[in-house]
């Protein structure tokens, strides 16, 4: 899968594969030494062994053959050479299996086996349940237990309620219990009411009965009873006792050398030498590739569950089920209990619903424990462990939409008896209880239905409106810091925090809207839109703004007009208004607000340049220079610059295209802005492409488009796409432009850009032509010119693609023989670009 390495599917599978390919290695190496054939396994082994140094299957195979081999030496140095790596790397020691085969070795002991242990009193080897159900998609998590477990005497096994814990323990427990003499023993501590020593629990589990006079403690007795046992104990539920049974397990370990214990909880037991694994959701791809879905395992464990085949119209309602409950196993147990009744479409349309989750999951299996038996006990279970402080906070943390991050959390979940310093000593131990997970940054959030619990509980908690209203103000202030950051050299790192905020950033907008505050609203989508621009999201700024300007109430004017004009700017961009709004949307700035009307004027300009009307244009840009130049303000100039280069483009001015697109460029790349270089270095493409330099054209191209896509500004790339796609038109080599401006016609329309979809349309129609694709390339030029011409009557303009449009016309109409129709479009072409005004167009045409 080297192809496809950063999908998201690829990294699970290879892990899978790998471990089942040496897995296999480990297998036929034991085979073959069955078979005598040692002498051939030596070097073969022993590269496996410097491959994989900690796989202890692997390293015995391996001084099994050296011993076979009369190299004995060598294989107890290879012992040793494990065991120094392992206390080093990893502060462990070798599993006792190792351990046995060195003092085999050390014994001359031709089978290189430890001694049989001494018989024991008949007896049962385990008290493990069999198992009801099968356990799907956990495969690599057993492995991994049991592999920790060979590795160190105490793996605790932790995750959130519900996510499968003691199942998985159970099969690692059944899969294991015929290596040890003395078997695999489940102590079920949801049993045990906390009270005394749980080391009697363990006892009676055992069934270790007192000794006549014995005045030992109970702890003291199970030590002693299993100093000379091998066997492995599962400690489960181990959450709500986890201090007592941590005391037991640390007396245990030291005084028990053969012990191994596994432990299930919703925290760590916090003990030296603990190896703690974390039992993670089951996965759901984010695909909507039916075959993969089906594979899924959270997708395959809801369908078996509930009897349902993998056909593609039923795993698409799955795998939004599966999603909307975190993939945790009990949860999608629960939910499939409800699939024959409800139908899976009827299912997930109501877990969209608020607060439905909980009485929809409200009935499990009779023969499950009280706690698992809907999702709400569930959760009920490790909330009532908690402290009032902690409960605080995780309710608290649920205001926060899609996670949040620490200083946020501090920020949102103080106030009352709890400090902002005391929120971060609350959050680590709800993380340590699985209640929170961690994610990157650090992020913090908590799964889908603990978040509507505690949403639940902050209802009832009478802190609500207060909560949301601080979580709004919060938001509102990261936001209005990013925004000036977001035009220098921190535009990158503000970008990555506000796209993480995206869902808190909504949240907030709600927030003020809800409570009718229009002042706030409008500072954070005015605060949010030039975010929202970069990104290309221009539909979601345009409602988001045009939501708040419909907020009612008074605001100061200056911040109505900014929002107002933004909103104008992205209704022209998006083809939802024409030119004509341009001038009531300046009107609303005061006179006393000059910067704030010189950027205004700047982004209406650079939104209307595509209707044709140059001289409003030139006029709004030659306004906004002019305050910008008086006001020292180099941003703004560097942004005029650069949209001036394309109206001298347009003309094709070779010279002003050059001095105002290179000051430009210089410009942004003193004040650090990417976006603001690659706006600039578009029209160096430009001006590359006008002089015939089509190898510097696509070089830039090239460069831009690896930095658009680091950056994530998506509609910077779709122009790069598009560029790409000229110069390869214009390089003879149709087939390439084709992709590209496919790639190019596809990202602009899912970013509603009307401009980008034009430009991709003209690389497509020429390319199409080029490559002999003739009724492509007049579908799309056909498309083109209904869009002008429909400009046209609204009374926009021309827009400046027309004239193109109008000569690739006719050199299609030529080359398919009808020269009437060819000198026909080509004579119009010829009078749009006299209208135009560019002499390099006028000279296409003529030619």
């Amino acid at each position: 899968l080297a192809d496809f390495a950063d999908e998201e599917f690829a990294p699970v599978a290879v892990a899978r594969w790998e471990e089942q390919r040496l897995a296999a290695l480990e297998s036929r190496a034991e085979a073959r030494l069955e078979l005598g054939e040692h002498g051939d396994l030596v070097a073969e082994l022993g590269e496996q062994v410097a491959a994989h140094p900690y796989r202890e299957r692997l390293r015995a195979a391996h001084m099994r053959a050296l011993h076979r081999a009369g190299r004995a030496g060598e294989a107890l140095d290879s012992f040793q050479e494990l065991r120094r790596a392992l206390a080093d790397e990893l502060g462990l020691e070798p599993g006792q299996e190792l351990v046995a085969l060195q003092r085999a070795i050390l014994s001359g002991d031709p089978a290189e086996d430890a001694p049989a242990p001494p018989p024991r009193p008949i007896r049962p080897a385990t008290n493990l349940p069999a198992p009801v159900t099968e356990l799907i998609g956990r495969d690599l998590a057993v492995r991994e237990i049991r592999e920790a477990l060979a590795a160190g005497r105490l793996v605790t096994l932790i995750g959130p309620g519900g996510v499968g814990k003691t199942s998985v323990a159970l099969a690692v427990a059944r899969s294991l219990a015929a290596t040890y003499a003395e078997g695999a023993w489940l102590v079920d501590l949801t049993t045990w009411d906390g009270l005394g020593d749980p080391a009697e629990l363990v006892l009676s589990v055992l069934s270790i009965p007192d000794a006549p006079g014995d005045p030992g403690q109970a702890r003291e007795r199970l030590a002693a009873a299993l100093r000379d046992r091998r066997l492995l104990l599962v400690l489960d539920n181990c959450e709500h006792v986890v201090a007592p049974v941590a005391e037991l397990v640390g007396a245990l370990l030291p005084a028990v050398p053969e012990l191994r214990v596994l432990a299930t909880s919703r925290e760590p037991l916090r003990l030296r030498g603990e190896i703690r694994l974390e039992l993670p959701p089951l996965d759901v791809p984010a695909t909507d590739d039916p075959a993969r879905l089906a594979d899924s395992p959270a997708v395959r464990l809801f369908l078996a569950r509930a009897g349902l085949p993998p056909d593609p119209g039923t795993v698409a309602g799955v795998a939004e089920v599966c999603r909307r409950l975190d993939g945790i196993p009990l949860a999608l147990e629960l939910a499939a209990t409800r699939a024959p009744a409800l139908g899976v479409p009827e299912l997930a349309a109501r877990l969209r619903v608020p607060g439905d989750r909980f009485g929809l999951l409200g009935a499990g299996p009779r023969d499950a424990p009280a706690r698992q038996r809907t999702l709400a006990a569930v959760i009920d279970w490790s909330w009532r462990l908690l402290t009032e402080a902690e409960q605080t906070v995780l309710r608290r943390l649920a205001v926060h939409a899609g996670g949040c991050t620490l200083a946020s959390a501090e920020a949102v979940c103080r106030g009352g008896a709890i400090s902002g310093g005391e929120v971060l000593d609350l959050v680590t131990g709800l993380v340590d209880r699985s209640l929170v997970a961690r994610g990157e940054g650090p992020r913090f959030r908590l799964l889908e239905s603990v978040a509507a619990y505690c949403l639940d509980e902050l209802g009832r908690s009478g802190e609500e409106a207060a909560l949301r209203r601080r979580h709004a103000d919060h938001y509102l202030a990261l936001a209005e810091e990013a925004a000036p950051r977001l035009r220098g050299p921190g535009q990158r790192e503000w970008l990555g925090r506000l796209d993480a905020e995206t869902a808190n950033l909504r949240a907030a907008l709600e927030t003020f809207r809800r409570e009718a505050d229009p002042v706030a609203a409008l500072r954070l989508t005015s605060a949010l839109a030039w975010y929202w621009f970069l990104r290309g999201r221009f539909g979601e700024a345009w409602r988001a703004l045009g939501a708040a300007l419909a907020v009612p109430g008074d605001a100061p004017a200056a911040l109505r007009a900014e929002a107002e004009t933004w909103h104008t700017g992205l209704a022209i961009r998006l083809d939802r208004a024409g030119p004509e709004r341009v001038a009531p949307a300046l009107d609303g700035f005061p006179e006393s607000d000059r910067a704030g009307r010189a950027r205004a004027a700047w982004f209406l300009a650079a939104s209307t340049i595509d209707f044709g009307d140059e001289k409003a244009t030139v006029t709004l840009l030659d306004q906004a220079l002019e305050a910008f130049l008086a006001d020292g303000d180099r941003w703004g100039e560097a942004a005029v610059l650069s949209t001036r280069a394309m109206l001298a483009h347009l003309h094709g001015d070779r010279e002003a295209l050059e001095r105002d697109t290179r000051r430009s460029a210089a410009l942004f790349g003193e004040l650090g802005d990417d976006w603001g270089v690659l706006q600039a270095r578009d029209w160096l493409i430009g001006l590359a492409d006008l002089t015939g330099d089509r190898a510097e054209a696509a070089r830039l191209a090239e460069d831009d488009l690896r930095v658009a896509e680091e950056l994530g500004l998506w509609s910077d790339v779709a122009g790069r796409l598009a560029w790409l796609a000229w110069v390869r038109v214009q390089d003879g080599d149709p087939l390439r432009a084709l992709a590209h401006a496919e790639q190019a016609r596809t990202l602009s329309a899912e970013l509603g850009q009307r401009t980008g979809k034009v430009f991709a349309a003209i690389g497509l129609a020429f390319a199409a032509r080029r490559a002999g694709r003739l009724d492509l390339a007049e579908e799309h030029l056909r498309e083109l010119l209904a869009e002008a011409r429909r400009q046209q009557r609204a009374g926009d303009g021309d827009p400046p693609y027309l004239s193109m449009v109008l000569v690739e016309l006719g050199l299609l109409a030529c080359q398919r023989g009808d020269r009437d129709a060819a000198l026909s479009w080509h004579r119009q072409g010829f009078d749009a670009y006299r209208a135009l005004g560019s002499s390099y167009g006028l000279g296409w045409a003529l030619a």
